[in-house]
């Protein structure tokens, strides 16, 4: 049996005319000759009625403290809908279809109500029913605890859910289809000439998500990862091939030209954070003091990112959205840190940037021509990061595209 698992996210679902054409793909999935287990999300988006986030406001407009356990339950209605109204789609069109809920589906989880992590996946059930010939329709972002409780896999929980499955079935491919024909080089809506990558490595795509770039949620990669399973990002309204996630890149031809091979893959950006520069210079124990600032903020649940530490200085980067939080927290410990506000993290993504000199020169280079000032940088093996104030975010990254030739095929 071979298994084809696809994802469609919630404007892919939104309406008949758009549910009609997730049904096409899937019956193109069929006619192909897979046995395809399809992933929804919850119909639309904010103000849609069945939203997820339609959901939480219409509860916390009541009581803005509701438990995690009971938003759990309330967030998992706008999957079952979803699932609901596409099983008969379906059946309208001559497919046998069957739902399950994360539940149904063998998703067992931890108890961490809100973002769980999935421990195993039972896909005994979903078998039993694709070989009798069934399309089975999952809901995506929840699965349930060993005792029996509802939880929500987080941000990108659908994604989660269709690479665990696909993990767990064994399956040849997951398609994840959304509202754009694959992954970018860079955000079309501040570069121009930005294209489509036809294919990138797990690693690279991994960067690019946690840098900023919303197609595909991480975790969901990390998953497909492990058993090497192939992802597609595609569109739901486009016949178009999109983009390949894998490590087995395509085979080349014989002569090519290896100078030619690809450095930087993509930009991305993260607007809306602030630095924060907290001087430890005098205080007796650097470490522990480096520990106390960390330790602190953790407890306060307040996420930090672009961590540089120094004999002299720790400098770190928070969403604006806590900064005021994370301000009155380093000063209740005697501290009067450096800020600044409405700044912007650009990072260039390339598995070939290892070992190769001259990347963070080019990349100082364009940024400097551009007027862009760094405020601070880092790198991995696979990503260069630059903090900018956020004005400068769009020329960041209009002169990084240009610079590593991005928008050349």
């Amino acid at each position: 049996m071979r298994i084809l698992v696809q994802k469609f996210g919630g404007t892919s679902v939104a309406t008949p005319e758009r549910r009609a054409q997730v049904a096409s793909k899937v019956s193109e999935a069929v006619h192909s000759g897979y046995s395809p287990v399809v992933v929804v999300s919850a119909i639309g988006r904010s103000g849609d009625p069945y939203a997820t986030d339609t959901f939480l406001n219409l509860a916390k407009g009541i009581y803005s403290d509701l438990p995690k356990r009971e938003l759990d339950l309330l967030m998992s209605c706008g999957e079952v809908i979803s699932g609901t109204v596409l099983v008969s789609t379906l059946n309208s069109i001559g497919f046998e279809a069957v739902l399950f809920t994360g539940a149904h589906a063998g998703i067992i989880t931890n108890d961490d109500f809100g973002d769980a992590r999935i421990v195993r996946v039972e896909p005994g059930a979903i078998l039993e029913q694709l070989e009798k010939g069934k399309v089975v329709v999952v809901t995506g972002f929840q699965g349930i605890t060993e005792d029996g409780q509802i939880t929500t896999l987080g941000r990108g929980g659908s994604d989660t859910t269709a690479s665990a499955l696909g993990v767990a079935l064994e399956a040849e491919t997951i398609d994840i289809y959304t509202d754009v024909d694959g992954i970018m080089t860079a955000d079309p809506r501040i570069v121009e000439d930005a294209r489509i990558i036809d294919t990138v490595t797990y690693n690279e795509i991994c960067q690019l998500a946690y840098q900023g770039a919303k197609v595909i949620h991480p975790r969901a990669v990390e998953i497909a990862m492990q058993r090497n399973i192939p992802l597609r990002i595609k569109s739901t309204f486009s016949d178009a091939p999109g983009t390949l996630v894998t490590n087995m890149l395509p085979d080349r031809g014989i002569g090519t030209d290896i100078t030619n091979d690809r450095i930087i893959t993509g930009i991305a950006h993260t607007p809306n954070v602030t630095q924060l520069k907290v001087l430890t210079e005098n205080t007796p124990d650097l470490h522990l003091t480096d520990k106390r600032i960390f330790k602190a903020l953790a407890l306060a649940d307040i996420s930090v990112d672009f961590i540089s530490v120094q004999t002299e200085a720790v400098e770190f980067t928070v969403s604006d959205e806590v900064a005021s939080k994370a301000i009155k927290i380093l000063q209740n410990m005697g501290f009067e840190p450096g800020v600044i506000p409405s700044c912007a993290k650009v990072s260039i993504v390339g598995a070939g940037i290892a070992g190769v000199p001259g990347v963070m020169a080019d990349m100082v280079e364009a940024l400097s021509d551009a007027g862009v000032t760094i405020l601070q940088s880092a790198d991995s093996h696979t990503t260069i990061w630059v903090l900018v104030h956020k004005e400068d975010m769009a020329t960041a990254v209009q002169a990084l595209h240009q610079k590593f030739r991005l928008g050349v095929c």
